[in-house]
Order: C-alpha cells, then structure tokens, then sequence
C-alpha cells in the first residue's frame, strides 16, 4: 500500500509545529537510552576524542571518578536527540544555536539518560514567513533523577500555516 492512497487515511509521524507549542510546556521524552561501554567508545573514537577518560579503564581508575566517564558530547548529542521525534521530528528548518550547557554530573557506562524539555519561547520569524523561532530548554536526568546534562537550544521551525499552504 502506498501513502497516497485515498482509501485510507495515513497518519505520518511528525513533531509538532511552532504554532503547537506553548511557552512554559514541558515533554517528557520516553524511551530513556541506555548509554553502554560500546555506544561510549564508538562515539569518542568517530569523534577522534583520545580522552583517557572515555578510553582508558586502568587510568580513569586511578582518577576522582574510579571509571571511564561517558563523552560529554555524546550525553548532548543524545539529550538533544530524544527530543526529535516529538517535538522536531519534520518540522525544524534549522537548529539555531546551543547555549548554557552544562554537565553537573556525568554518566557512566549502563546509566540510562531520560531527557524533558521546557519550551520557553516560541515568537514568529520576523524575516521567514511561515516559520517560528523556538527557545527550548533540555535536562536530562540519570536513572536515579540526578541532573547529568542541561542546555538551551533555539531552533527556526515550521507552522502550521506554512505546511497547509504547501511551503515545508
């Protein structure tokens, strides 16, 4: 069956439009993601990141931690992630910025990273008909409801304007 089938309705998943979101919402982003010893080594090594700390388990033994800590990088690239698929999955033009992050605990192979978002504004684009800037603001939260990670981000997406007019 294709998508255009007029006989049925298809219901393509997607994220929400700036028009949907409310200034003060918060998402919660489920599944968690297990973050392992392979996720962490994979993602440090792609990244050419030769810190002992996410490589070397005798030596990161030896340090305040006693393991290898999960890249930091890797912690944002996954707290911004979980976020995709409900809130920008098909409806981001562009990811504006990153600012404020900070990591006040880290993550360690086998923690579970579960990440909410707060919207904190949403304002039409003054130069982009159609699209809307929205300021979100990440935390994501270990197994045990430590805080491991925070950032605002800003992002330029569609409304739902644009997409009934044909513009996304």
């Amino acid at each position: 069956m294709s998508d255009s089938d007029p006989a049925r309705d298809v219901i393509v998943q997607r994220g929400l439009y700036a028009d949907e979101l409310a200034v003060g919402a918060v998402y919660a982003h489920r599944p968690g993601r297990t973050l392992t010893e392979a996720d962490n080594v994979l993602f440090t090594t792609l990244t050419m990141n030769t810190q002992a700390l996410h490589l070397d388990a005798a030596w990161s033994a030896e340090q305040p931690f006693g393991q290898r800590l999960v890249n930091s990088m890797l912690t944002l690239a996954t707290l911004v992630g979980q976020s995709v698929a409900q809130l920008t999955q098909g409806t981001i033009v562009a990811q504006l910025g990153l600012t404020d992050v900070a990591f006040p605990k880290p993550l360690f192979h086998g923690d579970t990273l579960y990440t909410q978002t707060e919207i904190t504004g949403v304002r039409p684009s003054s130069s982009r008909p159609g699209q809307g800037i929205v300021s979100m603001a990440h935390t994501g939260r270990n197994q045990h409801g430590d805080v491991v990670a925070t950032a605002t981000r800003s992002v330029l997406m569609w409304s739902s304007a644009a997409q009934r007019d044909g513009a996304s």
